[in-house]
């Protein structure tokens, strides 16, 4: 009996220590531990706050609430303050963000002069915390009147050029501080593995280590050294498989397993949270049923516990409302809030009211919401504040930044829109043209800013693109500013149909630019139930087929639009993308000669409407039978692909070994000769192929590339360094394996197999 009372009693103590120990893995998870000095300056500032404070930095609404307007969701024009809403938001609601812009573009003292009111503001109440401003600065600071555009990320995409991106994204930074604001809803890092999506073009494509290492160069773009006034917040979004719903409508429900969450979608994350990005937004959809934004296993267990994410997780646009009124998943508004934050939500994006700032108040004093939770949010919000400097320097200075829209901004967007442009086809090598080539430029992209900048380009759905660039060149203009081309529209995105006109003029020509493609859109607008050609379009190829006459197609789109009907119609194709204010530019370039194209395809291009099937597909996908069926994996373009005016050789394959350890790595390298007569670029992709695996693997994935630079003759060797990262996936019990086998090495035609022990 002794020995069952000390039996009972040894229980008892682990019992009550274990315990112990959960609420103080609880506690800390809910406060972060202080150690730098920023930490101990926000947990004193966090002990003299107020409730209503801290719940006020929780709070993000849009600019129209306090502007001049009929209602909080428009502004009226041309854009004013309401001083009396400006007080109320700040003073009586402690407001701690806003975001927006007043439904048209500013010039960089207009947003001085508006984020400065609002710091003005902030500096007198009680604790004097700055406002924090947001943006979506997606590809360049597309609301700021003559900021530098550059292609939008599925053109970076293309360019598998890290440094270009990176480059980009420290002029975005600066022009974004230029303009007085310093944090930057991007870059995006989920998949555009879906050709409906319309937002894939605000993806870096199809492929993991893609989007992984573009998102990472992203960020440090951005970022530099937090505190550079130089420098904003990068915003990781849209935490987590937002790009992927089944219908391929925007904000509708995905269906994603577990394993492959964590295979394909959750690395980006992972990489960019390692490289140091302070804030993140949350996906709007719902995955398996769940609302995202519900989620505390996504939010709290994998967000903060796995990937390490230490700072502001903030909703999309009104997100939290959409509990109770799109998933039907909280009964009230209050329900909403309380679910969203104690699954882990920061700041909400409320963004039309204060009803957030009130019942949030209401749960905390109800006691359903903690306010252990609600310091854990706002110590991430003031952490993120004083990362930028805002508690020292609260709005920069457009006179401090003179290199805002200079020339040399100019000429690397204009090299990113080269690089990015991708040669598809160039039959009997009619690129590049002789000067001099008589050209009609026809068809629905070819005279409009839209079609080059799409989306998030001077408003929310580039519908100003024209009106706001039209100092820059569309394709029309370039080319016959370039000289001897003649402009006909042929079909427009207007209903507009002049065919007889453009092939009239095609007759007189020696080669057709044809220009097909979509107008701007983003978001939900931008959904559609088919991605084939429009039928004007297609009439409009036939009809100068018939003419006899070169064809070479441009495509400007945000996703593939399929064309195999028109394909062999045409000797040439250059697909563009959305290629920002210097595309057209780049294009004449490109077309005559003066610029080599190096742009590789960062996605599938589907040949067929019902045959959507990612680069890294399974074997499985790959199964036909001849003369019974088609079902093959059969694609009008694959990841990848991309043309040269040069010729590029491969040889001498070679590996620093052909067995590995887990913990070993294996160096291989690949000598590249430019065998042409042109100097020119090249991306080096490096693809490997688990043999055999407990999941059936992928026939290839991307693991490696480099972009390199070859004047003619001359040869370069490229190395890439393998280690068990590369050959890993996740299996059926959710870890991260390198199971021992075989795998291969495939560089363009080259292969090489490996051993892992």
């Amino acid at each position: 009996m002794r020995k069952l009372y000390i039996v009972l009693l040894i229980l008892i103590v682990v019992s009550c220590t274990s315990e112990s120990n959960n609420e103080n893995k609880k506690s800390m998870s809910e406060v972060p531990a202080v150690s730098t000095e920023v930490d101990k300056k926000v947990a004193a500032l966090i002990s003299e706050m107020t409730l209503e404070e801290k719940v006020g930095q929780m709070t993000q609404i849009t600019l129209d609430v306090i502007t001049k307007g009929d209602n909080q969701y428009s502004s009226s024009q041309p854009y004013q303050l309401d001083s009396a809403l400006v007080h109320k938001a700040i003073h009586t609601y402690k407001v701690g963000s806003i975001l927006n812009t007043p439904g048209v573009p500013l010039s960089r003292q207009d947003w001085y002069s508006t984020i400065k009111t609002f710091q003005d503001e902030a500096a007198k109440t009680p604790r004097q915390i700055p406002i924090i401003y947001g943006i979506d600065a997606i590809h360049g600071v597309n609301y700021t009147i003559g900021a530098t555009l550059f292609p939008q990320q599925i053109g970076l995409a293309a360019t598998f050029n890290k440094d270009l991106v990176k480059e980009a994204a420290k002029i975005s930074a600066y022009e974004t501080r230029a303009s007085s604001i310093p944090w930057n809803f991007s870059p995006v890092l989920g998949l555009g593995r879906n050709p409906l999506w319309p937002r894939l073009w605000e993806t870096f494509g199809e492929d993991v280590y893609l989007g992984k290492t573009m998102g990472v160069a992203m960020v440090e773009g951005y970022q530099g050294t937090l505190g550079d006034p130089n420098t904003v917040a990068s915003c990781m979004k849209h935490y987590l498989g937002y790009s992927v719903p089944l219908s391929g409508k925007d904000r509708t429900p995905a269906w994603i397993p577990e394993r492959e969450l964590r295979q394909y979608f959750l690395p980006a994350f992972k990489e960019a949270v390692d490289a140091g990005s302070i804030t993140l937004m949350i996906n709007s959809g719902e995955i398996n049923g769940v609302p995202v934004h519900a989620s505390k296993f996504l939010l709290t267990d994998v967000l903060r516990g796995e990937l390490g994410f230490e700072g502001v997780a903030v909703t999309d646009w009104a997100d939290i409302n959409y509990l109770h009124t799109r998933h039907k998943v909280a009964e009230t508004i209050k329900d909403a809030i309380k679910m969203s934050v104690n699954a882990g939500i920061d700041m909400s994006m409320v963004p039309h009211d204060f009803e957030f700032a009130e019942l949030l108040v209401e749960l905390v004093k109800e006691g359903s919401v903690s306010e252990e939770r609600i310091n854990s949010a706002v110590s991430r919000i003031l952490k993120v504040k004083m990362q930028l400097g805002l508690f020292e320097n609260p709005v920069t200075n457009p006179k401090d930044y003179p290199d805002f829209g200079s020339d040399k901004f100019a000429a690397v967007s204009k090299r990113a829109a080269l690089e990015s442009f991708t040669l598809l086809k160039n039959k009997d090598n009619i690129l590049p043209l002789e000067k001099g080539t008589k050209i009609l430029v026809t068809g629905p992209t070819a005279n409009t800013m839209r079609s080059l900048n799409g989306g998030w380009s001077y408003n929310w759905q580039g519908s100003e693109a024209d009106n706001y660039a039209k100092d820059m060149n569309t394709i029309s203009e370039a080319f016959t500013n370039f000289g001897n081309a003649t402009f006909k529209q042929g079909v427009s995105f207007e209903g507009e149909n002049n065919i007889n006109a453009a092939v009239k003029a095609a007759k007189e020509s020696d080669v057709i630019l044809l220009c097909l493609g979509e107008n701007s859109y983003t978001e939900t607008p931008g959904n559609t139930n088919s991605i084939l050609m429009p039928k004007d379009q297609i009439e409009l190829a036939k009809a100068l087929s018939k003419t006899g006459k070169k064809i070479v197609l441009v495509l400007l789109e945000g996703r593939p639009i399929i064309f195999n009907e028109i394909e062999p119609l045409v000797d040439a194709v250059f697909m563009g993308y959305l290629p920002g204010n210097y595309g057209a530019d780049a294009l004449v370039d490109l077309l005559y000669g003066i610029e080599n194209p190096s742009g590789r395809l960062p996605i599938n291009y589907p040949k067929h409407p019902h045959a959507f099937v990612n680069y890294n597909h399974k074997h499985s996908d790959n199964i036909a039978v001849p003369n019974y069926y088609e079902s093959d994996y059969d694609q009008q373009y694959e990841f990848g692909d991309g043309m040269s005016y040069t010729n590029f050789e491969y040889s001498d394959l070679s590996l620093s070994a052909d067995e590995m350890d887990e913990d070993g790595s294996i160096t291989v390298s690949v000598k590249v000769t430019n065998t042409g007569k042109r100097k020119g670029k090249e991306a080096v992709l490096l693809f490997i192929s688990d043999l055999y695996a407990s999941i059936t693997p992928e026939v290839r994935a991307l693991k490696g590339y480099e972009k390199i630079l070859l004047e003619a003759g001359a040869s370069r060797k490229v190395s890439f360094t393998i280690t068990k990262d590369e050959l890993s996936f996740v299996n059926e019990k959710l870890e991260t394996v390198a199971e021992p086998g075989d795998f291969e090495i495939t560089i363009r035609d080259l292969k090489k197999k490996i051993k892992l022990k």
